[in-house]
């Protein structure tokens, strides 16, 4: 008997200080983000796991959502307690954790963090509380198929880690990427490696990039999810020769851009990201192929409701093809420019 599970993922969710105030229900100290998420909720729900990156941290009330930082010279993200609650309403499996903004809140917001996600059933990955849980994987089975998930970033913006808890944020090291894909691959039936590296509003991944991402699958990785770069980069399939001499499809999307996010630096292709789908089946020997891949660009829209800024992530094909209300002619025409441009990014083939 076969097994089929298909697994969606996203880049990175962001949420700037109008962002945070844009929920905030008018009269009240509550907030609700369920109407950011809810034209792509059936896309994320619709998933057997569905896999996001958390770029900011619930360090709690005591700390401002978002601020400026003149130590570091970056932007310190922190966002109220119910965005875990409607990160979960909205269809999300699995947050990783570890990014260059895990330590805004310092080693108690990331903790905090940790713990919420925790209170909402969310599992997560690369910023641990202690040395037993930073050593053990996680593990999701899926209709009958295990998938092991690693998270490493490449810094926490000039924020030092501990030094009596190194093990509080998996930092990217390529030998110890490697020591951890040999020790998770005999245990799962797909190993997928969340990578947060990159160069800043480039629309390509580097030289050093390609080199690691084919060294890591090269030694047992399925898939390479990449984050950071906050604009979408090229979604590759490398055909990899396996230990006992069969053919092996991989997935590879260096960057899914921003799934949510404003604009930044005055630049509105900061506000692109992408649903990356993908089936993994299981046959009867135990070998798991990717037998399907689908890309669903999205946009993080800024508009005005009841006099009010809002943000929505809405998916860019079928808003071209059936607009409402709060897309107007002028924004169409730039939707369509920013679909144009995600497409000869990503590929028509995974449209």
């Amino acid at each position: 008997m076969n097994h089929r599970a298909t697994i969606a993922a996203v880049g990175d969710i962001l949420m700037w200080r109008e962002q945070v105030d844009s929920a905030k229900i008018p009269g009240t100290e509550h907030y609700s983000f369920a109407d950011m998420f809810a034209p792509v909720a059936s896309f994320l729900q619709g998933a057997d796991l569905t896999i996001g990156n958390l770029e900011t941290t619930f360090s709690g009330r005591t700390q401002p959502y978002q601020i400026g930082s003149a130590r570091t010279g970056f932007p310190r993200f922190n966002c109220p307690d119910e965005l875990a609650s409607d990160l979960r309403q909205a269809g999300f499996d699995v947050l990783t954790t570890v990014n260059n903004h895990c330590l805004d809140g310092g080693p108690s917001g990331l903790l905090r963090t940790l713990d919420l996600l925790d209170q909402h059933q969310i599992a997560h990955t690369g910023t641990y509380r202690n040395q037993q849980e930073a050593s053990s994987f996680l593990i999701r089975e899926v209709k009958g198929i295990r998938i092991g998930i690693l998270a490493y970033t490449y810094g926490t913006n000039k924020q030092q880690v501990p030094q009596d808890s190194p093990w509080l944020v998996n930092l990217l090291d390529q030998a110890v990427i490697e020591q951890e894909i040999f020790r998770l691959r005999p245990q799962v039936d797909l190993l997928i490696v969340c990578l947060h590296f990159g160069v800043e509003f480039r629309f390509a991944p580097t030289q050093k990039q390609r080199i690691l991402a084919q060294s890591l699958l090269d030694r047992g990785a399925d898939v390479i999810l990449g984050a950071h770069p906050h604009v979408l980069q090229p979604v590759v399939t490398p055909i990899i020769a396996t230990t006992d001499g069969r053919k092996k499809r991989t997935l590879v999307a260096y960057s899914l851009g921003n799934f949510t996010s404003e604009k930044m630096l005055t630049f509105d292709q900061s506000q692109c990201g992408a649903i990356l789908q993908f089936t993994v089946e299981k046959d009867e020997k135990g070998e798991t192929t990717i037998i399907g891949i689908n890309v669903v660009p999205t946009y993080s829209q800024r508009f005005f409701s009841g006099g009010r800024p809002k943000f929505r992530v809405i998916p860019m094909r079928a808003y071209l093809r059936r607009p409402d209300k709060h897309l107007t002619l002028r924004g169409r025409r730039r939707l369509k420019q920013l679909w144009n441009r995600a497409t000869q990014i990503i590929g028509s083939r995974f449209l």
